[in-house]
């Protein structure tokens, strides 16, 4: 595990390596507060069972108290059941997606715990001590949240700043990390609207780091502001369709 943030008894984690074979890169954010767990994203069956040893490793499964899920995408919720069956957790998704998970295989016996995000967001407790989940629709599932965590003033974005084809695992050069990022936001993110109202919202928080579910870390405030700047204006999604991305093919 790679420490973001360590602090009393208050620490952020992750694990950026247990996606192999065909599967995309993907990070998986673990907080840790007053001796109470939070895992974010945790990803699919491949990676489920050392992902469990290696929390297991750091915390007992009883203080795992949290399972935080950005979005309904398989790389995130394919293996919910596994962590609702061998834990006491409560799970968090968009409300817009709770008679969809079911599909992933979650039994009845645990899906009463997964718990609906309203759309504006909420605030979820932590070893005492508070969680921001901000919405973030339409970047790029219309359901869709992150997480904020202001004791490490963190920013778990989700797909939001994923990177491609980069094993770096925090960015250093801004720059030259745009061409990781760009053709994956101009295709996945909905449309600017969207991230510009975003980008004006978390300019609001006191951000050290952001962190997305794919690719490199944004490791202080500088990188992550250019990052605010640079996708608050970009073009993406429908912001891009024309006339010839919709004809019947020959």
């Amino acid at each position: 595990m790679i420490t973001l943030f360590q602090g009393g008894n208050h620490a952020n984690v992750f694990v950026n390596d247990l996606s192999t074979g065909h599967m995309i890169q993907a990070n998986q954010h673990v907080i840790v507060n007053n001796g109470e767990g939070m895992v974010l994203d945790p990803g699919g069956h491949k990676v489920y069972t050392k992902l469990f040893s290696m929390i297991s490793s750091e915390l007992r499964i009883s203080e795992l108290k949290h399972i935080f899920f950005s979005h309904q995408d398989p790389d995130i919720i394919a293996a919910a059941n596994g962590w609702l069956m061998v834990t006491e957790a409560d799970a968090y998704l968009s409300s817009l997606w709770m008679r969809f998970i079911p599909h992933f295989g979650v039994d009845e016996l645990v899906v009463d715990r997964i718990r609906p995000i309203p759309d504006e967001g909420m605030t979820i407790e932590l070893g005492g001590d508070p969680l921001k989940v901000i919405p973030a629709h339409f970047l790029h599932s219309p359901g869709n949240f992150q997480v904020y965590d202001p004791s490490s003033k963190i920013l778990y974005t989700g797909d939001l700043g994923a990177s491609v084809g980069i094993d770096a695992a925090v960015v250093e050069d801004f720059d030259s990390h745009v061409a990781h990022m760009e053709g994956f936001h101009r295709r996945y993110m909905a449309s600017g609207k969207a991230l510009k109202l975003w980008a004006n919202m978390v300019r609001d928080l006191d951000i050290e780091i952001i962190a997305p579910q794919h690719g490199a870390i944004f490791p202080n405030r500088e990188l992550s502001a250019k990052f605010i700047d640079w996708v608050g204006s970009l073009e993406c999604g429908v912001d891009l369709l024309r006339d010839e991305h919709f004809r019947l093919p020959a």
